[in-house]
């Protein structure tokens, strides 16, 4: 009686270890693709975030103007930032918050201002949140037809010289152009 009972109880053990082995196996193809759901995205480099600034940067000094250049990644958080000798100090702040806005919105700055110049509803978008700022100077980065982040620059005597000097960076890493050409 005692050898049946053993018998048994191995061949429910044996039976439980199959069935666990079993849903194991089964399992296994549900845990694996949960990073096939993780969303990829590209990330604009330091090192092309630095050659986009100094970039800017000569652009400005070469035509007198001491300015502050952010980069800021598709999310608005900062990248990199540099502020040229003789640049106010609002200028830090200022060219932040034109590339946070340029990210975010994936506009320029130039041409949401001027939207919002033509339709006064859209007065409240400068409100959204304290890190807008609706004057020119911001452009958005796209790279492969994505927008990766976003370009401010803030300190020359002019919103369009601050354009000029943002896609003088975008030009110097391959950006799509965002400002048209100047005769």
């Amino acid at each position: 009686m005692a050898c049946v009972y053993l018998r048994q109880r191995r061949a429910v053990s044996m039976v439980y270890w199959l069935m666990l082995a079993t849903a194991f196996m089964l399992l296994i193809p549900w845990t694996a693709p949960a990073s096939d759901e993780l969303p990829k995205e590209t990330v604009l480099p330091t090192g092309l975030a630095g050659k986009a600034i100094q970039a800017s940067l000569d652009a400005c000094k070469k035509d007198g103007y001491n300015v502050s250049v952010s980069i800021v990644d598709r999310a608005g958080v900062l990248r990199a930032m540099v502020r040229a000798d003789g640049a106010g100090p609002h200028t830090v702040d200022s060219s932040r918050k034109k590339a946070y806005t340029a990210a975010s919105f994936r506009r320029a700055t130039t041409e949401l201002a001027g939207l919002i110049n033509k339709v006064p509803t859209l007065e409240a978008l400068r409100e959204i949140n304290d890190q807008v700022l609706m004057l020119g100077g911001g452009l958005p980065i796209e790279i492969g037809g994505e927008v990766v982040g976003g370009i401010g620059v803030g300190g020359a005597p002019g919103a369009h010289l601050d354009d000029a000097c943002a896609q003088a960076g975008l030009d110097a890493i391959g950006a799509a152009p965002k400002v048209p050409a100047s005769k």
